[in-house]
């Protein structure tokens, strides 16, 4: 057993501080990103924000909606092969929508079954998308993914730390998801105890990952995943680092999102579960097995409408963060960001090192 006192941070721990900036307006600020894989090799240019890959966010729907403003939604690995055929038919914006699957041997069977069908042609990006990516099977099954996959862009994970980031990357993954714990429909940490403060996630994976490059091609990247309650927590994982961010709370509740809509006395409201999550277990799998414990939580959403008013919000929100920090473009929030701690109890631990 060993204790490590270094100071972890959450988005919660900081603001960024305002700097002088030459900006006259925010429509000036540029949130387009573009970026060259370094395994795939692919080109991408657009918006790094993505809707996860849960059954309340992955939609068919989100990803019409999304790619219109060139963002990208992760579908979830549930839908059927029928399913996939019918909506891949008539949506033709591969840069703009992810293929998910697990590491169970099903899923890999699935996926060639979908690849042997033409698919493969309808998507750029695949999630290889596990709780707990410190599993050596994880690891080998990115080995197998890349192998059957060349041309494809990996989007891998969850870690939290800086040797698995290197090593998913070095293993074929083109992007590495980052986070544990950190999702607002995720009890992974009151069920083990186990979790890593995002920010501090995302600073430390970044680091590792931007160190990893293919000189053909480009570096490692890594993608938030999880921990994003607002719109500014969006910016201040951009400030952290992170290339990409993925959100489930953010792409839930609205016309375009799964989960059934409710209403009663106090309005309307629409599901809202984890992956992990007792709902999830029981629609997918029969239920939670006897070996583990959900850790999921399952909420009741008020109802936001429709999706494309939040993300007009949430560019807004990023132009404003903009022009505070005197960036140009999305791609220099990392160099003109300073964070401020001001979380007291933060605070009060840091005086007892210094």
């Amino acid at each position: 057993m060993r204790i490590e006192n270094d100071v972890k941070l959450d988005f919660s721990d900081v603001l960024i501080r305002p700097k002088r900036s030459t900006l006259t307006s925010r429509k000036n600020v540029n949130l387009i990103r573009s970026f060259t894989f370094m395994h795939s090799a692919r080109s991408w240019t657009g918006v790094p924000v993505a809707a996860s890959n849960m059954d309340t966010t992955g939609t068919f729907e989100m990803a019409r909606a999304l790619s219109t403003h060139q963002m990208i939604t992760a579908l979830h690995k549930h839908y059927s092969i029928e399913d996939l055929e019918g909506f891949f038919a008539e949506f033709d914006e591969p840069d703009y929508v992810a293929y998910s699957l697990g590491i169970r041997d099903e899923d890999f069977g699935k996926l060639s079954v979908v690849l042997d069908a033409g698919l493969g042609e309808k998507f750029n990006f695949i999630v290889l998308d596990v709780p707990n990516a410190y599993l050596e099977r994880f690891i080998v099954k990115v080995e197998e993914l890349r192998a059957l996959c060349p041309d494809h862009t990996i989007i891998a994970g969850n870690c939290v730390t800086n040797e698995i980031t290197e090593e998913i990357l070095l293993r074929g993954a083109d992007i590495v998801k980052v986070g544990i714990g950190s999702g607002s429909a995720c009890t992974t940490r009151r069920m083990t105890g186990v979790g890593y403060p995002q920010l501090s996630a995302i600073i430390e994976c970044s680091d590792a990952a931007h160190g990893i490059s293919n000189p053909a091609t480009g570096v490692g990247l890594v993608m938030s995943d999880g921990g994003a309650v607002y719109p500014a927590d969006a910016a201040k994982a951009f400030c952290g680092g992170t290339d990409f961010l993925m959100s489930g709370l953010f792409f839930s509740g609205f016309n375009q999102s799964g989960g059934d809509l409710v209403e009663n006395g106090d309005g309307k409201f629409k599901e809202y579960y984890g992956m992990s999550s007792h709902t999830a277990m029981k629609n997918h799998y029969g239920g939670v097995a006897k070996h583990r414990a959900s850790e999921g939580r399952e909420v009741l959403l008020p109802y936001k409408g429709d999706v494309h008013d939040f993300i007009d919000e949430l560019f807004g929100s990023l132009r404003s963060t903009a022009t505070y920090i005197g960036a140009l473009k999305l791609k220099e929030f990392s160099k003109r960001a300073t964070f401020l701690l001001v979380n007291n109890q933060l605070n009060r631990s840091l005086e007892k090192y210094e």
